[in-house]
């Protein structure tokens, strides 16, 4: 089950709110998670960049190929 845009972006506002604060521990609904260093967030923030990225980009259901003898 894939989560949703929205709260992938809830996520990333929450840890980048408290990156932005110094600290290391981000409650979300009532989780705790506790970031050892400052790379750690960073890469968790990014993370959260790509599946927000994934998530908001569409896949193409139907391709149509087109082709000719070209006479």
């Amino acid at each position: 089950m894939a989560i949703p845009a929205t709260e992938l972006e809830t996520l990333r506002d929450e840890l980048v709110r408290s990156r932005a604060q110094g600290l290391r521990v981000v409650m979300y609904e009532g989780h705790r998670t506790e970031y050892a260093t400052d790379a750690e967030m960073a890469a968790a923030i990014a993370d959260l960049d790509r599946r927000i990225a994934a998530a908001g980009s569409a896949r193409p259901r139907t391709i149509a190929f087109t082709s000719s003898k070209g006479l």
